[in-house]
């Protein structure tokens, strides 16, 4: 099972100023001021079972740019007669006719199973990119998109080596009954 989305309008922030260091009792404190240097576009597929990401950057946030990436989760996955189960949203660049072809013309390959409207946090990968954004993406000063793009990929690579995975705290009953009583209430 691949947890799947994209982490769009990815900027490269430098700060105005360095990051303030730890001192004895006085916190790590940074400006709020930065310069913009461009963005990029990251799209990611998370394994739940191994906790390893494939990933992939883009200068564009288009459905040509996610059939590339679907295309590469198809060549980097290794039994080629594996059935990919991609959790995914609804998002426009997901339900193209495109994609739906590239889809089609891999029948048996992906079972699609999109998340309800609201529900993102059921997607794994969205806790992925906020682990990513607060222990690599934020924490750094950006000059330019080319010096965030081996940053984020760099990320990608130690944690695939960590052998790091999410765990769900709840059992799937626990989190149903949850849904349930959030919408009659």
């Amino acid at each position: 099972m691949l947890c799947s989305d994209e982490k769009s309008q990815v900027q490269a922030l430098e700060g105005a100023q360095p990051i303030l260091p730890l001192r004895p009792g006085i916190p790590e404190r940074q400006t709020h001021d930065y310069l913009r240097h461009g963005v990029t576009n990251l799209y990611a597929a998370l394994n739940v079972a191994s906790g390893k990401v494939i990933a992939a950057l883009a200068d564009r946030h288009r459905q040509a740019e996610y059939i590339e990436f679907l295309d590469l989760v198809d060549r980097r996955t290794t039994s080629k007669t594996k059935v990919l189960h991609l959790i995914m949203d609804n998002a426009s660049t997901h339900n193209t006719d495109a994609v739906k072809k590239f889809l089609a013309n891999r029948p048996g390959r992906f079972v699609v199973h999109f998340t309800p409207t609201h529900s993102s946090w059921l997607n794994l990968v969205e806790r992925w990119f906020a682990e990513l954004t607060t222990k690599r993406i934020r924490r750094g000063s950006w000059s330019s998109v080319r010096d965030l793009e081996p940053a984020i990929m760099n990320y990608i690579h130690h944690w695939n080596e960590s052998g790091r995975r999410f765990v769900w705290a709840k059992t799937s009953e626990q989190i149903l009954r949850r849904v349930r009583k959030a919408v009659h209430d």
